[in-house]
């Protein structure tokens, strides 16, 4: 969806380019330059934090899911009971992400998932005494969901990391100056100048575009979260 309205956003503007003049301005060139100069500083420092945060929480994600597989695995040490009860906490934690589409559901919503299984092993094994694998097991389980815990405020405090308001008014000024100087260049009648100012023009606007899906992390959202969670449910499945 994203490129066809990039593709019809740049049609749209090499057409209009190329059949309608929007006057002249001296010296355009020396504003053009200073505009593209700073915008392009502007955006590229943006864009390269987004994509860092983006990285970082697909990272954490990734130690996070890894965790909840670990858990399960080793609560077959404490008995098939105590597996099947972490395993639909578990299941409940990726049903709910597939079912939203959403891969930071457990994040925005109130979430169980680390306190029930740790409940469901305090219950088991709280004040039983274990022979050394399950001692071992349990010891491992709860270091784990200390780890999830840690994991979890981190990913909270990245999906908050936005970019505030006050950073977005000089991207949106240099942008409207850009693409003003930008509209002021002959083209009427030039095919090739008019299709060039609808590839720039077009560009600014899918700089903005791509921006606000890092900020919003939904740029590649299945890929991110969702494919991820249905590798632990492929696990609980027996297909992996």
């Amino acid at each position: 969806m994203l490129y066809i309205v990039t593709v019809a956003i740049f049609i749209l503007l090499s057409v209009l380019y190329y059949f309608q003049s929007f006057g002249e301005i001296a010296n355009y060139q020396i504003l053009l330059t200073i505009s593209t100069f700073l915008f392009s500083i502007f955006t590229g420092f943006f864009i390269s934090r987004q994509g860092k945060r983006y990285s970082e929480i697909r990272n954490q994600i990734t130690q996070f899911d890894g965790s909840l597989s670990n858990i399960y695995r080793q609560c077959g040490h404490l008995g098939k009971s105590l597996q099947n009860s972490v395993k639909k906490i578990i299941k409940k934690h990726y049903t709910d992400i597939l079912k939203n589409h959403a891969w930071d559901y457990n994040f925005t919503h109130k979430s169980n998932t680390i306190t029930g299984i740790h409940n469901a092993i305090e219950k088991t094994a709280g004040k039983k005494s274990l022979p050394s694998i399950q001692h071992l097991a349990v010891s491992q389980i709860l270091g784990t969901l200390g780890d999830l815990q840690t994991i979890r405020k981190n990913m909270i405090s990245l999906h908050n990391e936005r970019i505030p308001i006050f950073q977005w008014v000089p991207l949106v000024f240099l942008a409207v100056v850009l693409f003003a100087t930008l509209s002021v260049l002959p083209s009427s009648g030039l095919l090739y100048h008019a299709i060039m100012k609808g590839a720039f023009a077009s560009a600014i606007i899918f700089v903005f575009i791509l921006l606000r899906k890092f900020d919003k992390l939904d740029f590649f959202e299945p890929t991110m979260g969702e494919d991820s969670a249905e590798d632990v449910l492929n696990i609980f499945a027996g297909k992996k």
